[in-house]
């Protein structure tokens, strides 16, 4: 069982001291059964106020509130874990889900809600066709074909790393065969969520020791991936932008039915555009 330390810093440099707006900080990791954490540590410059709480995916949200201006603005968080998610996992699927399609129980059915309903307008159907590439045949192995459509991102969509915020369209990533992490992560769960299957998008880190690894650079990196939900087997990870099943690699820290929610950092600051100068961001992660 590997002990991590992850080393988040964000810095935002101003032209003149600027007033900060509250902002938002989800950096803690999330502790599941198999990533346990053992320490949390949030600095933060200028001096601010922080108040933690949950949101409604249990989700841990740090609001950091500012008294002072300035123009220089850093965020630092350092975690340390010990994963013990094997490297070859064994999901217990129960027996009415081990073939696709099949029904979910009228509870997790309501629970899901959302999480199993298309996001992104598609008039055309163009994704449900794409999707049904993948289906051999009904019925099918659900594990199997999971699998199979992620690889089927991996190897339809390049991997591009884009430092411009936000992220594209399942469609927009088909049209133009190349996306982030975020890009495929968020094709990937819309093609499931087309199938009837329950997902969430997932941010954090990749823990790479070996440097070979897509989406990675340096130690660590941030990193989304996709969660589907199959009874028995719960929240299983997929990571189509490595061709990756199970979380071995992957470091949790926030999970959400939208992608735009579960951003490391939201806020503002009072001024004009133009006196914002940069942002930089470094992360690592480390084996103790």
């Amino acid at each position: 069982m590997p002990r991590l330390t992850i080393t988040h810093t964000t810095e935002f440099r101003y032209r003149g001291p600027v007033a900060h707006g509250p902002h938002r900080l989800m950096l803690r990791p999330r502790e599941t059964h198999d990533l346990k954490l053992l320490a949390f540590d949030l600095e933060i410059s200028p001096q601010a106020q922080v108040e933690w709480s949950q949101d409604v995916a249990g989700n841990a949200v740090a609001t950091a509130t500012f008294a002072t201006s300035s123009d220089v603005l850093r965020i630092s968080a350092c975690a340390t874990i010990e994963l013990s998610a094997p490297a070859w996992p064994v999901f217990p699927i129960s027996a009415h889900a081990a073939q696709y399609p099949f029904r979910y129980s009228d509870e997790d059915w309501t629970d899901l809600g959302a999480l199993a309903s298309p996001q992104y307008v598609d008039e055309a159907n163009r994704l449900a066709a794409w999707v049904e590439g993948f289906v051999m045949q009904r019925p099918t192995d659900t594990l199997s074909l999971l699998k199979d459509l992620s690889n089927g991102v991996t190897a339809q969509i390049a991997y591009q790393l884009r430092d411009e915020e936000g992220t594209q369209g399942p469609l927009e990533t088909l049209d133009r065969g190349r996306g982030t992490c975020r890009d495929l992560a968020v094709l990937f769960a819309e093609a499931v969520r087309v199938l009837g299957f329950g997902a969430r998008l997932v941010s954090g880190y990749l823990y790479d020791p070996d440097k070979d690894l897509v989406g990675s650079s340096g130690g660590g990196s941030t990193h989304a991936w996709t969660e589907v939900y199959v009874p028995g087997g719960g929240w299983i990870a997929f990571d189509p932008t490595n061709a990756a099943m199970g979380s071995v690699n992957l470091i949790p820290v926030a999970v959400a039915r939208n992608i735009g929610q579960v951003a490391p950092i939201t806020g503002s600051f009072a001024g004009e555009a133009r006196d914002f100068v940069s942002m930089g961001v470094s992360v690592s992660v480390e084996r103790l």
